[in-house]
């Protein structure tokens, strides 16, 4: 720790600091300590530390779908983040249901850890309300206002709407949502998302046309082609997509290209999340990049510190920044 110390200028105290999350430093002193970190391949002593706490030294993430990259490349990020805090991570697939979900909040799950993140598709708030106290908890996506839980989200409707709002830009004027969902819930993704999109429309001057809502449950490839399909086996006019995730955009793409449809010459198409495969699809996907990097780093930092200070601190929000990621599609 000394070493470490050494390298970022700083005592081997700010570096435990860093470290444990125990105490706030700035972001360029912590930058300075992981950088000296990864310099050195340090890793605390944690059969020590466990000893010393009481604690395991593991952290479960549980997520819905892992076969969802948006949901595996957060499993990674998460995974490398707590790697610097000296904790390991035990994953639990929920596969969308909530009796697993009320399972892992109440701590039932198949393994001891410290402390969970979760992100939950079929809970209500109610149930987080009431079982978050059950262990340290933090929670990712969508959730109602005012939950005494730390909650790390993202700016689902403000980047719906300026991916809507880049096909306005571009003079497309019947744009398609892929991946509305009537039984989303007030704060759900599904929800939000198009929100943001019927808010572009409504600042250009336009309606949402009933026509141009293409519903898909889940949103993985096939739900993407399936719900294109729909749209061109109905003969619906569209000069333009955007998908409510880089999944459906990318069966989107599938469907259009089969069907002969230029992209972005006919149709042009917006997706969301920015998974590793979207610059690598024919055509290179313009997409949303929420910051999922950021999110994994904030609910780490958010559990640490819950770990640290006990239940009776305030529960802390944080909402990602996004930006616009062009590419060829659009």
């Amino acid at each position: 720790m000394a070493d470490v110390g050494a390298i970022a200028g700083v005592t081997s105290r700010t570096v435990s600091n860093v470290l444990s999350g125990k105490v706030a430093v700035s972001p360029e002193t912590q930058a300075a300590v992981l950088r000296a970190v990864d310099q050195l391949g340090y890793r605390m002593n944690t059969a020590a530390k466990h000893l010393r706490t009481g604690r395991t030294g593991s952290i479960t993430l549980a997520l819905p779908d892992l076969s969802v990259d948006y949901f595996s490349q957060l499993a990674g990020a998460v995974a490398r983040e707590a790697d610097r805090h000296g904790w390991a991570v035990t994953l639990e697939q929920t596969n969308y249901e909530r009796q697993r979900e009320l399972q892992v909040l109440l701590g039932q799950g198949k393994h001891l850890s410290d402390g969970l993140i979760i992100q939950p598709y079929a809970l209500q708030d109610d149930d987080i309300e009431i079982l978050a106290a059950k262990q340290p908890c933090v929670l990712l996506g969508d959730h109602a206002p005012g939950l005494p839980v730390d909650h790390i989200t993202m700016a689902n409707a403000d980047a719906a709407q300026c991916a809507t709002q880049h096909l306005l830009n571009i003079g497309r004027r019947r744009i398609a949502a892929v991946g509305v969902n009537s039984s989303g819930g007030p704060h759900t993704a599904e929800t939000l998302r198009l929100r943001g999109y019927e808010a572009a429309l409504e600042a250009a001057g336009m309606l949402t046309d009933p026509e141009l809502l293409a519903e898909a449950r889940r949103w993985r490839l096939q739900d993407g082609a399936a719900a294109v399909e729909g749209l061109l086996s109905r003969g619906v006019h569209f000069d333009a997509l955007f998908c409510f995730n880089d999944s459906l955009a990318l069966g989107a793409l599938h469907v259009l290209s089969q069907h002969g449809v230029a992209v972005p010459d006919d149709v042009a198409v917006v997706g969301f999340d920015d998974i590793a495969v979207s610059a690598y699809s024919n055509p290179p996907l313009t997409t949303i990049n929420p910051g999922g990097t950021g999110i994994a780093a904030a609910a780490v930092q958010a559990l640490s510190r819950r770990l640290a200070q006990g239940p009776s601190e305030a529960a802390v929000g944080v909402v990602q920044d996004f930006h616009l990621v062009l590419r060829s599609s659009a």
